[in-house]
């Protein structure tokens, strides 16, 4: 994994933890230890210092352009997974002059595809796709999603908003599912030993 990519990982999953905790943990000592965890010996782990402090100080920026952008979803309605790859996203599109916007988009889409549900790498695409012509109008397009039929999917539509909440529901039974079935293991586990 390229030491951007695995940095803006990090860096988007100690903004899940920060925001599941209802932002009252120490966002940097959570991206220190998952640093130490998945990142060690990381050549610029700077980077993502540099994200979560941009993040985090222009927290409530970011929300607006989210509700702004994607005004068919509340912002405590988007699945923390989107919520929190949206907030790197537009960070970078907003303040990280060194990275073309094209770069931080197809980033967060990746994000979205690897750790999203189903229909999330185009939840995301359409947000930051939209936010894009907004901030850069006559630019050149960002390339779409082309699904599996050909189609593009480059903006948020209410024709999608069905499959895409019907997917985060999938998505999160699948966590607690998953939870349950690891704390089961730890009880099993521990019987065993007594």
């Amino acid at each position: 994994m390229a030491n951007r990519h695995l940095a803006r990982t990090i860096a988007m999953q100690s903004l899940y933890e920060w925001d599941f905790n209802g932002k009252k943990s120490n966002l940097k000592g959570i991206a220190e230890y998952n640093v130490g965890e998945q990142g060690p010996g990381m050549e610029d782990p700077d980077f993502i210092y540099n994200l979560l402090d941009g993040v985090e100080a222009h927290l409530e920026e970011i929300d607006k352009k989210i509700i702004e952008t994607a005004p068919e979803w509340p912002l405590d309605q988007i699945t923390i997974i989107d919520r929190n790859i949206l907030r790197l996203g537009i960070y970078e599109l907003l303040f990280e002059k060194d990275v073309p916007p094209k770069v931080a988009i197809n980033e967060a889409v990746e994000l979205a595809k690897h750790f999203g549900g189903d229909s999330s790498g185009k939840f995301i695409n359409g947000v930051l796709g939209t936010l894009y012509k907004k901030l850069f109008p006559g630019a050149e397009e960002i390339p779409a999603i082309v699904e599996k039929d050909g189609t593009p999917e480059t903006s948020v539509t209410p024709e999608h908003v069905d499959e895409v909440e019907s997917s985060k529901k999938d998505a999160q039974v699948d966590i607690v599912q998953s939870d349950t079935e690891d704390i089961s293991e730890q009880v099993a586990s521990t019987d065993d030993v007594k």
